[in-house]
């Protein structure tokens, strides 16, 4: 199967609530608005094809990178193919995507994590701070929290939402899991503000700081 052909199969999945959903929440008009489930299941179909996924990811299409997120081979980016793309794709949910199917399964990831922190490029800096989250949660050894939790109170506020969303998931997850740092996370969380009004469906957690933290906290216990 070539990318032609990939294409119109995608096409021929399209989803027209899908499509607008997916406008509505920020991706560009180069998609057919393919289902989840209908791009993984094709993706199983076609296995792993590295040199396939590339070509659709040229394509720009996002239902055709997603594929291809799905497709390839993290260990055969360089490090500056990762960068490329992680900058070239603007749709938050394509860029998340990425990030937990290959940035965060590529074996030296670390040496991406400051250097995007402090990158111009918002999409850049929303995946910085996403393995910075990890590192907060996972393996802290060596952060400097305290720093983290400055720029975060300094710089959060000003940040494209795109880069904000992560800077705040770093900020809950300094809360979450470092008790002795918890107050000012908090703090922090109602100085700023951000998402304190954010719309949540039954059953889900709110992303704004505060309630998120003393929600799992609370799961702790």
């Amino acid at each position: 199967m070539n990318s032609n052909e990939v294409l119109k199969q995608l096409e021929s999945l399209a989803d027209e609530k899908v499509r607008k959903q997916h406008i509505k929440n920020g991706a560009r008009e180069d998609l057919y608005g393919v289902k989840m489930g209908d791009i993984r299941t094709l993706a199983k179909k076609i296995k792993t094809n590295h040199a396939l996924a590339l070509e659709l990811w040229e394509t720009g299409n996002i239902d055709a990178r997603m594929l291809a997120i799905l497709i390839l081979k993290p260990k055969e980016l360089s490090p500056a193919e990762i960068e490329k793309m992680v900058a070239s794709e603007q749709f938050a949910w394509a860029a998340d995507w990425f990030y937990n199917y290959v940035v965060k399964e590529y074996p030296e990831k670390e040496q991406f994590r400051e250097k995007w922190m402090n990158s111009g490029d918002k999409m850049l800096a929303r995946a910085g701070w996403s393995l910075t989250s990890g590192r907060i949660a996972r393996a802290p050894e060596g952060l400097d929290i305290p720093a983290l939790l400055n720029r975060i109170e300094n710089e959060m506020t000003n940040e494209a939402p795109e880069t904000k969303w992560t800077m705040n998931t770093a900020l809950a997850h300094i809360g979450i899991n470092h008790p002795a740092y918890r107050e000012r996370a908090l703090a922090i969380g109602e100085k700023l503000g951000i998402y304190r009004d954010y719309p949540v469906s039954k059953g889900c957690t709110s992303p704004f700081a505060p309630i998120w933290i003393n929600e799992m906290v609370s799961r702790q216990k």
